[in-house]
């Protein structure tokens, strides 16, 4: 299973990715973490029981300090190569994988020759003569070779792009903060396929339509002074298609529109 960033957001209840400070995705039967890659403020990351085989994702998370890999599929400690340049990692565990072999003194003055900046290891304190002793007797870990990732998914699209296709991740979003606000979901059947000729209008369809649900989902934000500026707003907004011609001429003659909303606010012509 691969994690999401819908999946991320969800747990975690954030916002956006570089938001995310913890992280806790305990017996979600991973496989692929490659959305970690994005979440460079990360701090506390819980990845234990799953069946990650690669620590790449993580090389980039720069703010990670404790992290949990307890009982999943590492298939060597030259993993761990990815994770040299995170300063500030002071918890690892690491334990129940199969890098761990059965050496389980050798397994560990080798994590920490690699990873000297420990603090605790497999919930075990580190100790200044460990990291000495490591420095020693542990041996050498080498960076494992490159995996490309070739594959595709079912509409011949990288998974990276797939992700961020309108069709998936959008369109579900989208659906969520609608049902939120008690309006009708939207039908895959009103966006032809982001391959057609017709893509530019697609695009500028979606634009709008999340425009909708973002302004509809911030009202929830605002209190009663603001939102009656926002109803004066609407209601002068909505002038220039209810009047007629010659009304809206006169009315707009010689007056800037953004006048209009104003004089709308100050004779307070909106209510409740």
């Amino acid at each position: 299973m691969k994690l999401t960033r819908k999946l991320v957001l969800a747990k975690a209840k954030a916002s956006d990715l570089e938001s995310v400070k913890k992280l806790n995705c305990w017996g979600c039967s991973l496989t692929d973490i490659s959305i970690l890659s994005q979440m460079p403020n990360i701090k506390v990351l819980t990845l234990s029981v799953n069946s990650i085989a690669s620590l790449a994702p993580l090389s980039g998370c720069m703010s990670l300090c404790e992290l949990y890999l307890r009982r999943n599929m590492i298939p060597s400690l030259s993993e761990l190569s990815h994770l040299r340049l995170l300063t500030h990692l002071r918890v690892l565990w690491l334990a129940e994988n199969p890098c761990c072999g059965t050496e389980s003194a050798k397994y560990r003055l080798t994590v920490l020759r690699c990873l000297p900046r420990l603090q605790r290891l497999d919930n075990q304190v580190v100790t200044e003569d460990e990291i000495a002793l490591a420095m020693m007797e542990g041996e050498v870990v080498t960076t494992p070779p490159v995996s490309v990732q070739t594959q595709l998914s079912t509409n011949g699209l990288p998974e990276a792009e797939t992700e961020n296709d309108p069709h998936n991740y959008n369109m579900e979003e989208t659906n969520k903060i609608r049902e939120e606000l008690g309006m009708k979901p939207l039908s895959r059947d009103k966006f032809p396929s982001l391959s057609s000729p017709s893509t530019r209008e697609t695009r500028s369809l979606i634009k709008k339509t999340h425009t909708l649900d973002a302004i509809l989902l911030l009202l929830n934000d605002l209190n009663e002074e603001e939102l009656r500026i926002v109803h004066t707003a609407a209601q002068n907004r909505l002038q220039t298609y209810t009047l007629d011609p010659e009304t809206l001429t006169e009315s707009l003659q010689g007056k800037p529109v953004h006048e209009l909303y104003l004089s709308g606010i100050k004779e307070g012509t909106s209510s409740f």
